[in-house]
């Protein structure tokens, strides 16, 4: 047991002690205006007139919808039941494997398709695309000069067109199909000048150039020792979800696992790979080549001008490289071929190639060239170009030097878009031909070598789209249709036998391909004469950092309200960009978050609100891509600033102040539990490695019998769990807070979108939600946090906080608060151990949530699916409806909801197993974010089953890691977790003892005094 001084903290509001924060604190919902008129909380049913029966109507309210029954009923579908499909999601250089989920011919949810190698869970993009498949937004059909035309015109004149072009250009991202690559090399024959130029929105052409032209696997889970630079691996950078996977593997413990990798992290923001890393570093961007200068003379003993650099950690980090050699592993997020170039002779000397990287199995998840690009550019702009076809990207918008591209397009004789809206690029072409989603369409995608799936369309055709891949074979004159070309291109090349039915069926097909140790050569010298002219060690000024969110990435799902409205992972801000600085540089320019300010940079200027952003580097201030849209649609368009110009831009910024305020949603502080102490648990490797239960917080209350756990002296009589008891559990080291979890359940079980201005007013409708705390060591001096913040220790609190992530949801207690302050048994306990919800019981009362200790729950202020004025979110049209999951009740005004562990689910696992006659297996029965989780960090199951991992789990940590939250008021939750271990030095291990008198909950009642009670 750890003697720590640490605080945790959500936000600066609250290491400040605020006193919004405070007066905030224990109420679950601000004195604030339920609508624009003023109307506040306490005068809502008064000022209506409403009564309690009035409520209740409300409350129970449902629109009125027409059935139409099938005539003509297809084969494959029946009523209830839902179908599944292998696909394929891909979206520029994104990947994953997929099941998908249709009702009635509806695609309504995506899981991860487990046959696949490459895909251990799905992110948060992949399962909100689901949503973008209903956009009412796209367009409807081709497009002729910005009007409406029939597919045989456009033909017709895009031919014509084609023929007379003597240079043609394809420009799109990274495309991941061999048989589009194949569509495009006979596009190519018929129209021979045709060159095709791919390139990315977040470009790492830089690690291509410095691999041979390639990008090389990368396995972390065969890493002891991880080094990151600027590389938001498990965040955006190549393939997060499958690096996440491997990641989790070398950071879970367990009985027959004791040792766990070491992380360093040498970044500017602080990423989602930052906050989980054991020692994270902050380094101006200006300083990124010296560092990795300075690493490589430590590894390899060279003598490169470092400018004499230091920085912490770095040294650290050397020893444990060097120490592990054959299965260390350092990567870098730059696109500068120089950085590469260091990075690789690095991994060189550690022996990293055959084992942690492999340059046998390259990966296309970014296929693009930056010269080539660059090149198309200047061509477009000298005229040169006769004809120019964008495959579904769109550089005016995304692109350094999309200004350039949108001035010089409308004097090119041939411009088409595949793109399915008429978006930035699109609406200046001549004409717009535009592709069907990815779940209507057939295809084929290659991630890694030797590693295929197959896509095929899970709905028809929504809008008169036509897959990009024929309208190419169309103007080819191939007399294909390209589902015929697709499969015989993997009956003549992939399938060597095996039967095409199973594998559409599988929807995987690896052939596998061997591991190479060949190492990318480079030059050393030039490299390092390159970092010397460009990095410096001391830089002066404010530097301005472009970054890429988890959320909204690029951009290209930017009118997806579900990602809008997704908190990000460590700002937990939504619906927006903002200037993000530390506390230090909003110190010296005077700024506090939500001032609005003015940022220029090399000419370009950009009005948008400070956030202030713990363990951010000094005198740097970081924006955003993926905002800033014009025309995308209503979600948005208008919302946040385009920094994608200054994209690999490594220059100073001007801050200056506007005098103006606009507030930024954020989901972090709206919920507290009131001062109470151990939410989180945690310890070190090396006092783990001794004591199991390190970290843990004991809870032992004082009685006149002597000290007692809290369930000794309970008054509740409990519930029996017979059948079935489901329940979760958590692991810390294993959860990165990537938020997947919290798409996948939005998805699952319709929760609403509520815009930016009720997320601003608390009212954010999510049932999971990952909570992030900071933590630092502070003084024991008696000092309030307030004190020490007007004394200047603010600054250095907030300067290089840890980070940890806590999922939570319904903790599904047995001994629920909820359940006995409900007027109207709206919330009751199941048999199997569910906090239940009865929503047409339900009249708003609010009575459970305020006595919540962990303020889950969430009410439903107005009828959100069914308010387009208000709410127009997809939801709000019966295209948008479409997505709507009819295994889950849609709720309306005045109910409250909350996890239900995906009940649904859970009936439907036990109703299978019924109809076989068979209980239902081990772990066959899963939720939405168990099933979804990249890392594996939730396991779910029943835990009266004792084969199933849930049991055996909570069996084998029962007397170490496992922990309830907030244990000491004895509401005996379902859900538990293991504590955090972090791999780094660490305050020794006290006597258990001390420990314990330390952390006592000192409550003194009297034994007999407690029974008459």
């Amino acid at each position: 047991m750890e003697n720590t001084t640490k605080r945790y903290w959500k936000g600066l509001e609250e290491l400040r002690n605020d006193s919004e924060f405070v007066k905030y604190a224990n109420k679950e919902f601000p004195d604030s205006p339920v609508d624009s008129e003023g109307t506040y909380r306490r005068d809502f049913l008064k000022t209506l007139g409403f009564g309690i029966a009035a409520v209740s109507l409300a409350a129970c309210e449902t629109p009125i919808r027409k059935a139409v029954p099938y005539l003509n009923k297809p084969e494959d579908i029946e009523a209830t039941i839902a179908n599944w499909y292998a696909s394929t999601y891909t979206d520029g250089g994104e990947y994953a494997s997929v099941l998908v989920k249709t009702r009635e011919g509806r695609p309504i949810k995506l899981e991860v398709n487990k046959l696949s190698s490459i895909s251990k869970g799905l992110g948060v993009r992949a399962h909100a695309s689901v949503l973008s498949l209903y956009d009412n937004e796209k367009l409807k059909g081709p497009q002729v000069t910005g009007k409406s035309a029939a597919w045989e015109t456009l033909d017709k004149d895009v031919m014509a067109g084609l023929a007379k072009s003597s240079n043609v250009r394809i420009i799109s991202g990274s495309i991941l199909s061999p048989s589009t690559k194949a569509v495009i090399a006979g596009f190519k024959a018929k129209y021979p000048s045709t060159q095709h130029i791919s390139y990315d929105a977040n470009s790492v052409s830089g690690l291509a150039q410095a691999n041979g032209g390639i990008v090389p696997s990368y396995d972390f889970s065969k890493a002891n020792a991880i080094v990151g630079l600027s590389c938001d691996f498990l965040g955006t950078w190549l393939a997060p979800d499958a690096f996440s996977s491997q990641w989790a593997k070398g950071r879970k413990l367990g009985k027959d696992k004791k040792e766990m990798s070491q992380h360093f992290q040498f970044e500017s923001i602080l990423s989602l790979t930052g906050s989980n890393a054991d020692y994270r570093t902050p380094i101006k961007p200006s300083q990124e080549g010296l560092v990795v200068a300075s690493l490589y003379n430590k590894i390899v003993g060279g003598s490169l001008n470092d400018g004499g650099i230091k920085v912490e950690n770095l040294d650290k980090a050397a020893k444990k490289l060097l120490a592990n050699k054959g299965a260390a592993l350092v990567v870098s997020g730059s696109n500068d071929p120089a950085i590469q170039v260091l990075v690789n002779e690095i991994n060189k000397a550690l022996g990293s190639y055959g084992t942690t990287i492999d340059m046998g199995t390259p990966v296309n998840y970014r296929q693009g060239n930056d010269l080539a690009m660059n090149t198309f550019i200047d061509e477009l702009k000298a005229g040169k170009i006769d004809a120019v076809i964008f495959y579904n990207t769109n550089p005016v918008y995304n692109h350094t030097r999309g200004e350039e591209i949108a001035a010089a397009l409308p004097k090119v004789n041939l411009s088409v878009a595949f793109n399915e809206r008429a978006d930035e690029t699109a609406s200046l072409c001549k004409f717009i031909a535009p592709d069907s989603h990815y779940l209507e369409s057939w295809n084929d995608a290659e991630p890694k070598r030797g590693s295929l799936s197959l896509c095929q369309p899970t709905i028809s055709t929504i809008f008169n789209t036509r897959q990009a891949q024929d309208s190419l074979l169309k103007w080819s004159e191939a007399n294909v249709a390209y589902a015929d070309l697709l499969q015989s291109n993997w009956t003549a090349n992939y399938l060597k036998g095996k039967s095409w039915t199973q594998v559409l069926h599988d929807g995987v097909h690896e052939m596998g391909s061997s591991v190479s140790s060949a190492t990318p050569s480079g030059d050393v010298a030039a490299a390092a004469a390159s970092i010397a002219k460009n990095y410096k060690a001391n830089n002066s000024g404010i530097e301005f950092i472009t970054y890429e969110k988890v959320g909204i990435g690029t951009g290209s799902q930017a009118n997806n309200p579900w990602l809008q409205e997704f908190p990000d992972p460590i700002s937990k801000a939504c619906w927006d960009n903002y200037a993000a600085m530390s506390q230090a540089t909003a110190t010296s320019l005077k700024l506090k978050s939500f001032d609005v300010v003015k940022v220029a940079v090399k000419g370009k200027e950009f009005e948008l609100p400070v956030l202030i952003q713990p363990g951010q580097a000094n005198d740097t201030v970081a924006i955003a891509i993926g905002y800033g849209r014009t025309k995308a649609g209503k979600s948005a368009d208008g919302v946040g600033v385009n920094v994608f110009p200054l994209v690999g831009t490594m220059a100073t910024a001007t801050i200056t102040a506007t005098g103006e305020e606009n507030k930024i949603g954020q989901t972090q502080t709206h919920e507290t539990v009131m001062g109470r102490t151990a939410v989180l648990q945690e310890s070190v490797l090396a006092n783990w490695q001794k004591n199991p239960k390190a970290g843990k917080h004991i809870v032992e209350i004082e009685t006149s019998e002597g000290p007692k756990t809290p369930t000794e002296i309970t008054l509740w009589n409990g519930h029996e769990r017979k059948n079935h008891a489901w329940g979760m559990v958590i692991d810390l080291n294993a959860c990165n807070g990537c938020g997947a979890c919290v798409v996948s359940c939005q998805a699952e079980n319709n929760i609403a979108v509520v815009g930016r201005k009720e997320v601003i007013m608390r009212r954010e409708m999510h049932w999971m939600r990952i909570d992030r705390y900071y933590s630092t060591d502070i003084d024991t001096d008696g000092m309030s946090a307030l004190d020490r913040a007007l004394e200047g220790g603010l600054e250095v609190a907030s300067a290089n906080p840890e980070v940890t992530f806590q999922p939570l949801m319904c903790q599904h207690c047995n001994n629920a608060p909820c359940e006995t302050v409900c007027p109207v048994l709206a919330t009751t306990h199941s048999s199997e151990g569910l906090n239940q919800m009865t929503y047409n019981r339900c009249i708003g009362t609010r009575y459970c949530a305020n006595n919540c200790p962990y303020k889950v729950r969430r009410f439903n202020w107005f009828k959100y699916f069914d308010e387009g004025d208000k709410f127009d979110f997809h939801f709000n049209n019966d295209l948008g409806k479409m997505v709507i999951n009819p295994d889950v009740t849609v709720r309306s005004r005045g109910v409250m909801e909350k996890c239900s562990m995906c009940v649904q689910r859970i009936q439907a696992g036990k109703l299978e197993a019924k109809k076989e006659r068979r209980r239902p297996g081990s772990n066959e029965i899963q939720t939405a974010c168990s099933q979804s989780c990249p890392t594996g960090a939730i396991t779910f199951g029943d835990m009266n089953d004792q084969t199933s991992d849930i049991a055996q789990l909570i069996s084998h940590e029962k007397d170490g890691r496992l922990f309830y939250m907030l244990e000491e008021i004895n509401v005996l939750p379902s859900v538990s977790y293991l504590t955090k271990i972090r791999n780094k030095d660490g305050k020794a291990e006290v006597a258990h003892a001390g420990h314990k008198e330390e952390h006592k909950h000192e409550e003194k009642v009297e034994h007999e005094g407690h029974k008459a009670e």
